[in-house]
């Protein structure tokens, strides 16, 4: 009996759009693979108030993500938008809950894959990237990056790094361009590439 779909988790916090954005390429490169589907899905923001303040359903865009749904899926691709060279603070928030999905090891052996976006072109894509990676690792999950097999990675002078897929959105919310399309679409497919063989 042939397995159904694989399901491949595209999670990420956007606050301006560029991190969505990027998000809905990489999600195109996993419905790119043949018997992968991409789940786009959000993270509500953080507030400084002691009680819940946002609707548990998000007024636009994806829904929020659940631990539920992140202990399903086949893979996992982690956005954010670069927070002083770090993950923002709500896409960290829902990683800090998680420890009941790690001490059951529901993510050890799963593919995954980071993205980012940044106002500033030297704003600290690669280390927020980097910043993603130590939950993930900690999860057992099996970390993808970007060759440079890709053309578009040495063709790129604004997003676009190893270690994940980049926009550089700048102050007005420059478009996505064709080299950074093409990474995120790349880093979508490699690790829903991935989900078919270790999954």
């Amino acid at each position: 009996m042939a397995r159904s779909a694989r399901q491949l988790l595209v999670l990420y916090y956007s606050r301006n759009g560029g991190t969505a954005s990027l998000a809905r390429e990489v999600a195109r490169g996993v419905e790119g693979v043949r018997g992968c589907e991409a789940q786009l899905r959000t993270v509500p923001p953080v507030s400084p108030d002691s009680e819940a303040s946002v609707s548990e359903i998000p007024d636009d865009g994806p829904p929020y993500a659940s631990h539920d749904e992140l202990a399903a899926c086949d893979g996992l691709l982690l956005g954010s938008p670069t927070r002083f060279g770090n993950m923002a603070a709500p896409l960290k928030h829902f990683l800090d809950g998680t420890a009941s999905l790690w001490m059951s090891g529901a993510l050890n052996g799963k593919p995954a894959g980071v993205f980012t976006s940044t106002a500033s072109l030297h704003g600290g894509q690669e280390s927020t990237l980097l910043s993603m990676i130590p939950p993930l690792m900690h999860h057992g999950m099996v970390i993808s990056g970007l060759p440079y097999s890709e053309p578009a990675l040495t063709a790129t002078r604004s997003g676009g790094t190893p270690y994940g897929a980049s926009h550089w959105a700048g102050q007005d919310g420059r478009a996505i361009d064709e080299n950074e399309r093409a990474l995120a679409q790349a880093l979508g497919r490699r690790v829903a590439e991935l989900a078919m063989r270790l999954t």
